[in-house]
C-alpha cells in the first residue's frame, strides 16, 4: 500500500502569490509555520510563528486541522503531526499537508513512520546526484507504508512520545550542565583573581 492511497496530499501555499506588497493590499494576517518551528525529530518546538500579511483571504485547505501531517520536502524530509494547540497556521509550499482517511492508519503512526531512517533513506537514494536535494508530491505519494493493527501503532506512538520526551529531558540537563560548569569555572578564575 503506497501513501497516496491511504491519505490525500496537497502541497502548501505558494507564498509570493498571496503576499501584500504594500500596507494597503494587506486583507489578513496569519500565524506562518516555518521551517525554524520544527525540529528534526518532527516536533514543533518553537512556538514563535512568523505572521503573513496577505493580499487575499485564504482558502481553508492551506491551514493545519488537528491529526494533519505536515512533511517537509526537502532535507531531512522531516514529518510532524499536527495536534489541536496547532491547528490554524498556515502552511507554506515547501511543505505538503496529509490528510489520513483511511481508518486503520494513525495520523501520528503515519509522521513517525515518515520519520524513519528507511523512508528518509529511500527519499534521498530517489534523488542522489540533486544538488539541492529536494522530492514532490508524487514521489511522496508513492511513499510504501508498513501498516501494522492499530494496537501495535498505538504502542509505537506511545512509546516514540516517552523516547521523545526523554531526549528533550536529556537536551535540558546538558543544557543546565553547561550552565552549572560556566558558572564553577567562573567562581574558580574569580576566586584566584581575588585571592
Amino acid at each position: 500500500m503506497q501513501l497516496g492511497d491511504i491519505a490525500e496530499i496537497k502541497t502548501g501555499l505558494v507564498l509570493s502569490r498571496k503576499k501584500a506588497e504594500v500596507e494597503f493590499d494587506a486583507r489578513a494576517t496569519y500565524k506562518l509555520l516555518s521551517l525554524k518551528n520544527i525540529n528534526d525529530d518532527g516536533i514543533i518546538v518553537n512556538d514563535s510563528f512568523d505572521e503573513f500579511v496577505s493580499k487575499d483571504r485564504l482558502d481553508d485547505h492551506y491551514f493545519t486541522e488537528e491529526g494533519d501531517v505536515l512533511m517537509r520536502l526537502s532535507q531531512p524530509y522531516t514529518a510532524v503531526y499536527i495536534n489541536k494547540e496547532h491547528r490554524g497556521l498556515l502552511v507554506p509550499s515547501y511543505f505538503v499537508i496529509i490528510k489520513v482517511h483511511h481508518r486503520k492508519v494513525l495520523p501520528q503512526y503515519l509522521a513517525w513512520f515518515l520519520n524513519s531512517v528507511k523512508v528518509k533513506h529511500e527519499l534521498e537514494k530517489s534523488h542522489a546526484g540533486s544538488r539541492i536535494p529536494s522530492t514532490n508530491q508524487q514521489t511522496i505519494k508513492k511513499i510504501p507504508i508498513a501498516l501494522s493493527s492499530i494496537s501495535k501503532q498505538e504502542a509505537l506512538v506511545e512509546l516514540y512520545q516517552l523516547h521523545q520526551k526523554e531526549k528533550m529531558l536529556y537536551k535540558k540537563l546538558m543544557e543546565e550542565k553547561e550552565l552549572l560548569f560556566q558558572k564553577i569555572t567562573q567562581q574558580i578564575l574569580g576566586g584566584r583573581t581575588n585571592g
